[in-house]
């Protein structure tokens, strides 16, 4: 459950709110409504959220620090970069990337991403590779088999 609490340093971000979900604080954009935490992982903590505007649940991706390690800048540029241009059904869809407040010192990067269903989240494992894979064929026209082949325990098909 996310509390919303003041910002850290007591100024409030025009168009921001501040919420606290596991210990870990979030800053994002007013539109976006925080739900619950649905998964969190090396990179950050992820929750769903409603986005106002367009009634669509999303998913918000806190990258906390993305600039103490060079690798993982680059990585996540990379997948910004590569997410915002490739549209592929067995590919997240990038949705949106929150502009910090503080563009000259920000630390954390909060990418929106389309909210997959939750039975390919626990069943697969995914990777920058697999997903470099992916965008390969997708370019090169090739057919991508779906990563969910089963339906999860007790779904209708």
């Amino acid at each position: 459950m996310a509390n919303y609490v003041d910002p850290p340093n007591g100024v409030w971000s025009r168009g921001k709110h501040y919420f606290s979900m596991w210990q870990t604080l979030f800053e994002i954009d007013t539109k976006y409504v925080p739900i619950k935490v649905i998964g969190r992982g090396a990179y950050g903590i992820v929750p769903s959220s409603i986005n106002q505007e367009t009634n669509e649940t999303v998913a918000i991706k806190r990258i906390n620090n993305v600039f103490d390690n060079r690798i993982d800048s680059l990585r996540t540029l990379w997948e910004l970069k590569l997410l915002r241009h490739l549209r592929h059904e067995n590919v997240i869809a990038l949705k949106d990337v929150m502009v910090p407040s503080e563009r000259r010192s920000f630390k954390d990067v909060y990418p929106v991403y389309k909210l997959m269903d939750t039975t390919c989240i626990d069943n697969q494992v995914f990777s920058w590779h697999f997903l470099m894979t992916i965008a390969v064929f997708s370019i090169s026209g090739a057919e991508v088999s779906p990563l969910c082949k089963y339906p999860s325990p007790g779904s209708q098909s």
